[in-house]
């Protein structure tokens, strides 16, 4: 099991590309088990598990496992993806958002909520994920999702950007937080920055760098 600070650009399935591709050239083999334990965007970075070999069979225990992200909520506009992917389709009034106000809205979305995941998203619906059917102009209606989100912080205001810390169970989509949060302020918000910092009790902080990891492969397998 491998702690992997995902670079931004990159998807979780480059990450996981890149990490079977040099083992199988250490290992000298044609097959090698590589997964991930839980998707992050590609414009958003931070803590990745990939598992190789035997431990891809505790891919779901670590996905099941509560999350911890930091990033910016910006306000005044939305996105059709509900983060800086896509531009702006809507723009809207912010100057009458305080302080007192985002900590009173935080307890609409604090607990057990049913929240609709963006159409722009990895879900599959009859058997294609929802982001190729919304790039083409497909419109599909979403069912809510049942998830937790155990806590949120505000950590910097200075409008129309909010920093946040939120702590939340699997599944949670911090995009369509973002969106619905907007809304519930009359305005409108998207999700312009994102780090996943914590999965259960692993941290960020002891991840490699992915282009550090795949030069030091070699030699941590020379070590096993």
């Amino acid at each position: 099991m491998l702690l992997v600070n995902k670079p931004h650009g990159w998807t979780s399935f480059d990450v996981v590309n890149k990490i079977r591709y040099k083992l199988k050239n250490i290992l000298g083999v044609k097959k090698i088990k590589v997964g991930h334990a839980g998707t992050l965007d590609p414009m958003a970075t931070g803590l990745l598990i990939v598992c190789t070999g035997g431990s891809t069979k505790k891919i779901d225990q670590y996905q099941g496992m509560p999350k911890e992200y930091k990033g910016t909520f910006t306000f005044g506009k939305s996105t059709p993806s509900y983060d800086a992917e896509t531009e702006a389709d809507a723009v809207y009034p912010f100057e009458h958002i305080t302080a007192a106000m985002l900590e009173a809205v935080k307890t609409q979305f604090l607990g057990e909520i049913d929240q609709i995941p963006p159409l722009f998203s990895a879900i599959k619906v009859d058997g294609q994920p929802l982001y190729k059917k919304a790039r083409r102009g497909i419109q599909v209606e979403v069912q809510p999702r049942k998830v937790h989100i155990h806590s949120i912080e505000w950590t910097r205001i200075e409008l129309p950007e909010v920093d946040f810390t939120v702590r939340c169970s699997k599944g949670t989509y911090i995009r369509s937080l973002a969106h619905d949060i907007g809304q519930a302020l009359d305005s409108g918000a998207y999700l312009s920055r994102l780090v996943r910092t914590q999965i259960g009790e692993y941290a960020l902080e002891n991840a490699w760098d992915l282009e550090v990891l795949v030069d030091e492969l070699e030699e941590l397998i020379l070590e096993k």
